[in-house]
């Protein structure tokens, strides 16, 4: 077996005076060791290699429903408890794998939360590293986003809004609950899975890193992550921060807006790196519309499109220092992932009901006042934005973090 990382282990309970969840670095180099501190936190079960080689029929094709760099995904039911579940097959020749593995059963041991993909358990028998999630049975953002098929329904606006939310407050949590707090590194499209209603959940945990501590400001590591959806900063110095991952979100944010591929050959040159296309229109909030995915059909909210794509330029500002926390994120995005009114296309020019549908005036005030509520909120968050950059224009700061 490779050797095990350094950096993580788990502790048994968080002191009563933090509640943050502890994740302290010591060295780990078996699988007991993996076994005694997934138990110490929550119940994660130990599944027989047989056990979920039953599960999948024997890891037949037809229960494959995903392949990724380090492994296989399968769709199968576990016997005893009838639970359908995912189970990562990691790949037994790539060394990485055995690190993923660790890092993955440690962190998902020990952090929980809504928008965060569950752990149920994992197979360490012999050469056999298999993980076992919760089933999301619509599959990954990249799904229904990327590439959708003429048959298939595009997502509409709100469920996107909806799901970029809900993946920034999985961010949220890792970056200002976890104690250290925990970079991500690896936010994409496929690492963001649904269930059935389109709640959005991070998965994948396998490159995730422990954050500075102290009054370090960054953490050094080796490159990793997906070409497209990794922060400059980062792939010049391997300098590592949660900025880092608010540049990534950045990224995916810009998919859900556009419908484009981070990273899309078949396109022009020009074309072809989603961020290098969206910057000069990000100057220009009169072509903020032409960033809208086509398949959107111009239906959705032209000033809660303005408010998306100022969000996703803040997030991917070159400078670190001047990109928002994930915390501002949530609050700007807060009040996008819902709709106004059912018969309210436009935040610019809403529709007025009809006779048989007419609210009471009281309802229509308090629709009103949200609205004014959610432009408010927003409009603060781009200022607060805006005025990072001109502060650190002014300081010629040159900060990581």
């Amino acid at each position: 077996m490779a050797a095990a990382p350094k950096e993580l282990l788990v502790s048994s309970q968080p002191r009563p005076e933090n509640p943050k969840p502890k994740v302290i670095p010591v060295e780990t180099t078996n699988k007991d060791a993996i076994k005694e501190t997934a138990n110490k936190n929550i119940a994660a079960q130990t599944f027989t290699f047989r056990e979920l080689a039953m599960a999948t029929k024997n890891f037949r094709q037809e229960c494959l429903i995903g392949e990724g760099g380090f492994g296989r995904v399968y769709k199968g039911r576990i016997e005893k408890t009838s639970q359908v579940v995912a189970i990562k097959q990691l790949d037994r020749n790539g060394l990485q794998g055995n690190r993923e593995f660790l890092v993955e059963v440690l962190m998902l041991s020990l952090l929980h939360h809504e928008n965060l993909v569950n752990l149920i358990g994992y197979c360490a028998d012999g050469e056999q590293r298999l993980l076992v999630y919760e089933y999301m049975q619509l599959g990954s953002l990249e799904d229904h986003l990327l590439d959708v098929p003429q048959e298939q329904k595009p997502l509409d606006w709100f469920t996107r809004m909806k799901i970029a939310l809900e993946a920034a407050k999985g961010l949220e949590y890792l970056h200002d609950k976890a104690n250290p707090p925990v970079i991500y590194r690896d936010l994409k499209s496929s690492n963001i899975l649904l269930d059935k209603d389109f709640n959005a959940k991070l998965s994948d945990f396998g490159l995730a890193k422990l954050g500075p501590v102290g009054d370090k400001t960054h953490v050094s590591s080796r490159v990793m992550g997906t070409y497209g959806y990794c922060a400059p900063e980062y792939q010049r110095t391997g300098q590592l921060t949660v900025k880092s991952d608010v540049y990534s979100f950045g990224v995916v944010l810009l998919e859900l807006i556009t419908g484009r591929r981070a990273i899309d050959t078949t396109r022009y040159t020009e074309e072809q790196n989603l961020v290098t296309w969206a910057q000069p229109i990000f100057k220009d909030p009169q072509r903020f519309p032409e960033l809208a995915d086509p398949l959107l059909h111009g239906d959705f909210p032209l000033r809660a499109l303005h408010q998306a794509v100022a969000v996703a330029a803040m997030c991917l500002q070159e400078e670190p220092s001047v990109r928002p926390l994930i915390s501002d994120v949530v609050t700007a995005l807060s009040f996008l992932g819902t709709s106004p009114s059912a018969n309210t296309t436009s935040f610019d020019d809403p529709s007025p009901p009809s006779d048989h549908n007419l609210m009471s005036e009281n309802q229509n005030l308090r629709d009103e006042e949200s609205i004014r509520e959610r432009q408010r909120a927003v409009a603060e968050a781009i200022e607060w934005g805006s005025n990072s950059r001109h502060t650190a224009s002014r300081c010629g700061s040159a900060s990581s973090l």
